[in-house]
């Protein structure tokens, strides 16, 4: 019931920056850690980014410095700032959250997924 749409993604010269969105929509009762993933050709889902309900922030080293996670939580959205973007950065990005959907229920929910290609 509850989904996640990813946008921002797209095509980005090296040291460049992109922001990616993603907005929660249905029937939620509140949100708890949201994040931001991604996944290279031929590699495995790798974690890039978390941001808790109330605001803390982690980063996987490779993006730290790099890449700011950000949530509104009055529009259910989670945000990443991706500045002196690197080829290596090239993937498909998914965002996921913890949602409660119900009095007694969270749910993992995860988006579709955008895609995010850096080259010259």
């Amino acid at each position: 019931q509850v989904q996640l749409v990813e946008s921002g993604g797209g095509l980005v010269q090296p040291g460049g920056s992109l922001r990616l969105s993603c907005a929660a929509s249905g029937l939620i009762f509140g949100i708890n850690d949201m994040g931001w993933y991604r996944q290279a050709p031929g590699k495995q889902r790798d974690w890039v980014a978390t941001i808790t309900n109330g605001g803390r922030t982690n980063y996987a080293d490779s993006v730290k410095g790099r890449f700011t996670i950000s949530r509104d939580n009055a529009k259910n959205t989670v945000y990443l700032q991706m500045n002196s973007l690197k080829p290596e950065d090239t993937a498909v990005y998914y965002c996921n959250a913890n949602v409660r959907v119900a009095l007694y229920q969270y749910r993992e929910v995860w988006g579709q997924g955008t895609l995010v290609t850096v080259s010259s």
